[in-house]
């Protein structure tokens, strides 16, 4: 019966005595101020500004290191939205009152040059078409009137002075025809007054917009900023790409330069464009600078208003690369962590130049070839600062004593 009591107590004093071991040991490290000491729990330490993890700790697999690579072009992307090519475009805005008779086309029609699109009765079109037949008559009276007073100028019977004032008239008159014809032909009319406006395409394309119904009334006042154009015709075979540049892509993107765009609707594919304009001014708001582009869209894949990504490469010069993630900013200084052997973890301060969404030169801070982390290195930044906290309490017991 004793011999059972006691096998219990005689296991609880021998562990008893290994813990008292290790807080000795412990003890006369700290005292000592080892700063050579091996990890004993199996967790990280910190000596001096490195964090040191045991071989085949389980964290390490959460970290992944990548080299610093010499610094090279840049992929920078950039926010940007598709529009029509303005130059290719054209909006039609009614020039006389009416009421639409016939629609020709609809949104999806592709039309020629001359194309007609609507057809409206318009007596403010018939008016001008009067003016015109007015004009052409009074002109054809100042010829003849001018006609007859030379002859009577040939026979002596009027004056010079009556001649010239002929001839004045006739000028007039068919400076007036001239005006009117020109007027009624602007806008599709022929000779006579049917007062019928025919509304027409001057550019070949295809019908992208159409804003208006049959028996519909229109007034020339219906237009201008903010009133929606009757029809829109555009060429889609290319389109305009506006870009918002950061002040820093400025001297990047300069009219003639390349870029890449990337849309959602087709992942992993990307279409060619150049810059073709650049603001000369910075929006004060946001910082950034309008940026034109044209892009070719022979296949008609690519929509208008469609919201994109434009791709630009950039130059930085001296420095290295790394993947974004590696890059931690605590307050206005940026840091990394360099692993300079296998477990061996250290913070190291760089100078931040050109960043995109994923890959960061850094000028200063960092050799090419040194291995940093780039994944888990908030993690790994939070465990070095426990470590930091967790050794102060111990170093000014040890200083102290």
């Amino acid at each position: 019966m004793i011999a059972f009591v006691s096998s219990p107590y005689r296991g609880l004093r021998v562990a008893l005595m290994a813990a008292a071991s290790l807080a000795l040991h412990a003890c006369l490290t700290a005292c000592h101020g080892d700063t050579h000491a091996e990890p004993v729990s199996g967790e990280a330490v910190l000596q001096g500004a490195q964090l040191i993890f045991p071989a085949g700790h389980p964290q390490l697999r959460l970290l992944k290191l990548e080299p610093a690579r010499p610094s090279s072009a840049v992929d920078v992307a950039l926010s940007a939205k598709l529009v029509w090519n303005e130059d290719r475009t054209q909006r039609l805005y009614p020039a006389f009152a009416g009421r639409v008779e016939r629609i020709a086309a609809d949104v999806g029609s592709v039309v020629k040059p001359g194309s007609l699109l609507a057809a409206l009765a318009s007596p403010d079109f018939g008016a001008a078409q009067a003016d015109a037949a007015r004009a052409e008559a009074d002109h054809a009276l100042t010829a003849r009137q001018l006609q007859r007073q030379r002859e009577l100028l040939a026979a002596g019977i009027v004056a010079r002075r009556d001649v010239e004032q002929a001839e004045a008239d006739a000028a007039r008159a068919e400076a007036e025809q001239a005006r009117a014809h020109a007027r009624v032909r602007l806008y599709g009319g022929g000779s006579g007054v049917d007062q019928q406006l025919a509304l027409r395409s001057s550019i070949g394309g295809v019908v992208v917009e159409r804003n208006l119904n049959p028996g519909q009334e229109l007034r020339p006042d219906q237009s201008g900023p903010g009133v929606p154009a009757l029809f829109v015709v555009s060429d889609p075979s290319t389109l305009w790409v506006q870009i918002d540049a950061r002040e820093s892509e400025v001297g990047t993107l300069k009219p003639g330069s390349a870029f890449e765009l990337e849309v959602p609707a087709y992942p992993g594919r990307r279409f060619t464009g150049q810059v073709t304009a650049l603001a000369d001014a910075i929006d004060p708001q946001t910082r950034t600078v309008k940026v034109r582009g044209r892009v070719d869209n022979a296949e008609r894949l690519l929509k208008a208003e469609m919201l994109a990504t434009a791709h630009v490469q950039r130059h930085p010069g001296e420095g290295v690369v790394v993947p974004a993630s590696a890059v931690l900013l605590r307050g206005e200084k940026h840091w990394v962590f360099v692993s300079p052997k296998q477990g061996v973890f250290e913070a190291r301060e760089v100078e931040q130049g050109a960043a995109s969404g994923q890959q960061v030169v850094l000028r200063r801070g960092l050799e090419a070839g040194e291995q940093v982390v780039t994944d888990n290195a908030l993690l790994l930044d939070r465990q070095m600062s426990v470590a930091q906290a967790s050794a102060q309490p111990a170093s000014a017991k040890a200083s102290q004593q």
